[in-house]
């Protein structure tokens, strides 16, 4: 869901030449600017290496709900899959921009009690030791989606529907923990673009980025 509203702001910003989408499958898009490479095993990234070079960031969104899942399962498709992705970028892009879509929780001490958290804890900070050109760990928290865009986890999208009239509310009452889709997007071109002040960037700090003007 966060890569779709990702892919609109950045086919929408006439400042971004290319864009290269990779997941397990298509996104539904055609643009001019748009390349996509599906594949079943995005662990083997070497057949596609020759696509990967001469990119300034990656938008790493992909993720899976850690509901019903062993810590050994969702550490492979949480831990593994980014720091494999990310390994291999960092050495094809040395001067990339990493960002990482995290969440409001993670445990950057890697000692929490939530399982989750504390896999997407240890994820930030050993992504934080490849020496990219910057990396930035996105923690947002409650994210409506919009312009149609959906969630493919049912449960997620069962939520939404009960939660999604009520985020006006939600944004006046709770404006520190909710976002959208799209300013999600703005958030991580601006980083993109300019950098941030700090790696960690809660609800509040993507809510503020997202405000900015990615190109003044």
């Amino acid at each position: 869901m966060v890569g779709q509203g990702v892919l609109r702001e950045c086919l929408l910003d006439a400042c971004v030449e290319q864009v290269l989408a990779i997941g397990r499958s298509d996104t539904g898009q055609q643009h001019a600017k748009l390349q996509e490479i599906t594949s079943t095993d995005l662990f083997n990234l070497a057949t596609i290496e020759s696509h990967l070079t001469g990119f300034d960031a990656c938008f790493f969104c992909l993720g899976v709900s850690a509901a019903g899942m062993s810590e050994q399962d969702y550490r492979r498709l949480t831990y593994d899959l980014t720091m494999s992705v990310a390994k291999t970028l960092s050495r094809l892009n040395p001067g990339m921009t990493f960002v990482y879509v995290s969440g409001a929780g993670t445990d950057s001490s890697e000692r929490s009690r939530m399982m989750w958290a504390r896999v997407k804890g240890k994820t930030e900070n050993d992504l934080l030791k490849i020496p990219f050109r910057a990396a930035y760990m996105f923690r947002p928290g409650y994210i409506q989606p919009l312009h149609g865009i959906r969630t493919k986890t049912k449960w997620y999208g069962a939520l939404y529907a009960v939660m999604g009239p009520l985020y006006p509310l939600w944004k006046r009452l709770l404006p520190k923990y909710v976002t959208t889709t799209e300013c999600v997007g703005r958030a991580m071109l601006n980083v993109a673009w300019n950098g941030a002040p700090k790696r960690f960037l809660e609800n509040q700090d993507i809510n503020e980025l997202c405000s900015r003007t990615p190109h003044a």
